[in-house]
């Protein structure tokens, strides 16, 4: 692989400075006046643009994507959301799937991202549709984004009567999944009987674990508590990360930083959905409309890692969203409250960290995972969100993505 020399590049921090790459990593960071070192590099000229970590989605639903004028969800919560998706399972055929998921994971690699992790719907009247139409997506798209995929389990999971969900939730990791997921929430027998059962089918198969956790408003429910629980008294050897969290957000102070230590000593990653949580929660709440949020800052001040993503896009979970890393962390800081800096960080270091993923900086020795972006600051790029041509420029592995 030929070197390459990113000449005169905004930092961060405001100042400028040259980054060169080889070998698929960053080899020197030097001050822009030093003219860095080109000697045997392609060299790229940065001037007007921020240099940045890449962007990684931690939760997305490719299957989904774009079915938002096919799938319609007239009461727009998440129950409707669902049930809408049963009734039209029908549009979701493997090769359908697997176009819809293409197009929306090369948006994503277009607008920053170089890793995305996708749920695929793992229901027992859906089959393995989704996962067979994620693997084909990802097979397409292999040259310019990772695509890691969680098999989303159905419910019931737990019990005799989960018995075919849990039959499935196997045969899509042999399909090609590489996760297992699932809603215990929604789950007839109970939060607690159908967390401990995901765990144990993760356990057993040697794989990682992503669950929908207390995807509600209602504050009595206390998922993500148990999950911890569950994960420091069985010892749970591989990652764990919990997504959406809504209901933790609803709760008293005293109980939201008891639970936020559990997970920060479970080492549990969160992954805030400001995006679909934001559209479906709260609609029929009593008193004034909350936000559809996790505690993101009680969970960052315990020293648990919180990402965010954008979940659904153009779906009936939310008919928006435009696969742009700069549009959910504007929510964060909208939203959350969080500074640009630690929005950013949120869909690029946090994110890489709950998928597992090396850690990237400017500095020598880091993963070349680079997105450049047309804009003063990184502020500035995160409120205008630059997307005309030549404003994004990406290098994945140290090589420059071209579309």
């Amino acid at each position: 692989m030929s070197a390459t020399l990113l000449r005169g590049a905004t930092f961060t921090d405001g100042t400028r400075g040259n980054v060169r790459i080889e070998d698929g990593c960053i080899t020197s960071v030097t001050p822009s006046a030093s003219g860095g070192a080109a000697e045997g590099a392609d060299v790229v000229d940065l001037d007007g643009y921020v240099v940045l970590p890449s962007a990684v989605e931690p939760h997305a639903h490719l299957d989904k994507a774009f079915l938002a004028d096919l799938v319609p969800n007239p009461t727009g919560d998440l129950l409707g959301a669902i049930e809408a998706m049963d009734r039209h399972r029908d549009v979701m055929t493997v090769e359908g799937t697997a176009d819809r998921a293409e197009r929306a994971a090369l948006r994503m690699a277009a607008n920053g991202y170089t890793a995305v992790r996708t749920h695929a719907d793992t229901v027992v009247d859906h089959g393995l549709t989704s996962v067979h139409a994620l693997v084909e997506a990802r097979r397409r798209v292999a040259n310019v984004i990772d695509v890691e995929i969680v098999a989303l389990a159905g419910w019931p999971v737990a019990g005799d009567a989960g018995a075919d969900q849990r039959a499935m939730l196997v045969d899509a990791l042999a399909a090609g999944a590489d996760v297992v997921g699932g809603c215990p929430h929604l789950d007839d027998a109970g939060t607690r009987s159908a967390t401990e059962t995901l765990l144990e089918l993760a356990a057993e198969v040697g794989r990682p674990i992503d669950l929908h956790v207390d995807e509600t408003l209602d504050e009595s429910v206390a998922g993500l508590a148990e999950l911890a629980e569950l994960v420091i008294a069985t010892g749970f050897p591989h990652p764990v990360t919990a997504s959406h969290c809504v209901s933790l957000g609803m709760q008293p102070i005293g109980v939201q930083q008891r639970t936020a230590e559990l997970v920060a000593a479970a080492g549990i990653g969160v992954v805030a959905l400001p995006h679909t949580n934001l559209y479906l929660q709260g609609r029929d709440h009593p008193s004034a409309m909350p936000r559809g949020l996790t505690a993101v800052d009680r969970l960052r001040s315990a020293g648990a890692v919180v990402a965010a993503g954008a979940d659904n896009l153009q779906d009936p979970f939310n008919p928006l969203g435009r696969a742009c890393p700069f549009e959910t962390a504007g929510l964060m800081v909208l939203v959350a409250h969080l500074s640009p800096a630690v929005a950013f960080a949120s869909v690029s270091d946090a994110a890489r960290c709950v998928l597992g993923l090396p850690a990237v900086s400017l500095s020598p020795g880091s993963p070349a995972d680079l997105l450049a972006v047309r804009a003063a600051s990184l502020r500035e790029a995160i409120a205008l969100g630059p997307s005309g041509p030549g404003d994004r420029l990406i290098w994945r592995a140290g090589r420059q993505t071209k579309f």
